[in-house]
């Protein structure tokens, strides 16, 4: 089976950039959608951003759009999370999870994803 594993993540000011990454093994990447989600303490884990098979659809949350990037290089297996303009709310795991439904990228839903990572901390200060 596949493995997610994600890097970037740190101790940033607000205002602040970081880049996430996520490693996927195998030789399918390509055939699964990707998505970014957060689990902030005591808070349920919640899409942050979403990007389909190709690259060619995306989707962001509110509270991210404009400031957040997802892209994917397949040839290399990896999907990116830049994050610009961070906020003390940013704070959260992130991970990453793979899913090959093709109708997954317009459901977005968390429950059901076939793989997960095991997350990287992102800490905002300020």
């Amino acid at each position: 089976q596949v493995q997610l594993v994600e890097s970037g993540g740190g101790l940033v000011q607000a205002g602040g950039s970081l880049r996430l990454s996520c490693a996927a093994s195998g030789r399918t990447f390509s055939s699964y959608n990707m998505g970014w989600f957060r689990q902030a303490p005591g808070k349920e884990r919640d899409i942050v951003a979403a990007i389909d098979f190709s690259g060619a659809i995306t989707y962001y949350t509110d509270s991210v759009k404009g400031r957040f990037t997802i892209s994917r290089d397949n040839a290399k297996n990896t999907v990116y999370l830049q994050m610009n303009s961070l906020k003390p709310e940013d704070t959260a795991v992130y991970y990453c999870g793979a899913d090959p439904r093709p109708s997954w990228i317009y459901t977005r839903t968390t429950e059901g994803m076939s793989y997960w990572g095991k997350g990287t901390l992102v800490t905002v200060s300020s």
